[in-house]
């Protein structure tokens, strides 16, 4: 079976990519095409190197220089595809704009829908909207000592004291609660 894809094609294909801004559309099956094409090449290659001529060998030589040269082409119009495969998905990540994606073969926009999920995340956790920090307001109690009381590390964690008999104090209010219920101070 002949392959839908020969030099020629490919040649010009990468000529289109490189002046047009836009990706050139391409037939679904382009990839398994392509692959096709390679397997027929190798497979001539084979074929002429089996065959011990002087004629075959040079038409070997031809054809393996054509397949050097069809591997360059593909490289380069694989990378051409994918930079503007990226770049489509930077700006719609940017505008948040639906882009007509119908050029794209099913691999490429499994790639575009990957790489632009990826930038709408970092760009939601970069510029998510600051939430203000909660402002705990520490409440307060006025409290007056019964007894006298060593200095003490409260439950914030803060030195307090040492304190005398009767001496009054303001103290944050789960502190004071607590020394309350241990019969140590008495609210004022």
């Amino acid at each position: 079976m002949a392959s839908a894809i020969n030099y020629e094609l490919l040649y010009d294909l990468l000529r289109r990519e490189k002046i047009s801004p836009e990706l050139q559309k391409l037939e679904s099956t382009f990839w398994a095409d392509l692959q096709e094409y390679l397997t027929i090449l190798h497979n001539h290659i084979k074929e002429q190197t089996s065959k011990p001529s002087v004629f075959s060998t040079q038409e070997s030589q031809r054809t393996e220089k054509q397949l050097e040269n069809i591997h360059r082409i593909i490289r380069e119009f694989y990378e051409k595809r994918e930079a503007k495969i990226l770049t489509l998905a930077l700006s719609s990540s940017r505008t948040k704009a639906k882009y007509d994606t119908t050029h794209l073969l099913e691999e490429e926009k499994k790639l575009f829908s990957s790489v632009k999920e990826l930038l709408d995340q970092s760009r939601a956790t970069i510029f998510q909207p600051e939430k203000p920090k909660e402002i705990k307001i520490d409440t307060v109690k006025q409290v007056k000592f019964l007894n006298p009381t060593p200095q003490f590390l409260g439950t914030d964690l803060k030195q307090y004291g040492p304190f005398e008999q009767a001496q009054s104090a303001t103290l944050p209010e789960e502190i004071a609660i607590l020394l309350i219920k241990n019969n140590r101070v008495e609210e004022i």
